[in-house]
């Protein structure tokens, strides 16, 4: 049996075909089910008054989370790390989760108000998040040079 280059060819490209087709229809599949959460969240959003008591970013377990949440939480969901806050809502101490952004920008030891979707922050509201979020020594050292370089800017600009 003889196999020719156009042979291997054509099979690679069947298979990088199938490969496509099959990642397209993962991603739509994954699109709708993000369509879906986002639309429950916005239906199911309210805010509430807030007092972060710890942050954690940490692999779910049924000792920081209620038991009924964490036997619904998916197989790949346990075993990734999440980000957990601690909070004082009202009189119950609770344990919620939230994405990356919202995390960073969370004070520790601090009321204030976020907006809640069951027990996923969505967002701070009231704060400007811009001025909380930690900044990396790079981001800081651009910005002390850029404030540098205005002052002395308008520094020449005063003294014409």
């Amino acid at each position: 049996m003889n196999i020719n280059a156009s042979d291997i060819i054509i099979i690679a490209l069947i298979v990088v075909a199938a490969l496509l087709a099959g990642a397209y229809y993962l991603n739509k599949k994954t699109m709708r089910r993000m369509i879906q959460a986002q639309d429950f969240i916005d239906q199911n959003r309210m805010t509430v008054q807030a007092f972060i008591i710890d942050k954690k970013q940490e692999k779910p377990s049924a000792t920081n989370l209620p038991k009924a949440v964490f036997d619904q939480l998916p197989k790949m969901a346990k075993m990734r790390k999440a980000n957990l806050v601690k909070a004082k809502i009202g009189p119950q101490i609770v344990t919620l989760m939230c994405d990356k952004p919202v995390y960073e920008v969370l004070p520790v030891k601090k009321s204030l108000k976020v907006d809640i979707a069951g027990m996923y922050i969505v967002s701070v509201t009231g704060m400007n998040l811009a001025d909380k979020k930690k900044k990396t020594f790079t981001e800081k050292m651009t910005t002390r040079m850029n404030n540098v370089v205005s002052d002395q800017s308008q520094k020449a600009k005063n003294k014409k």
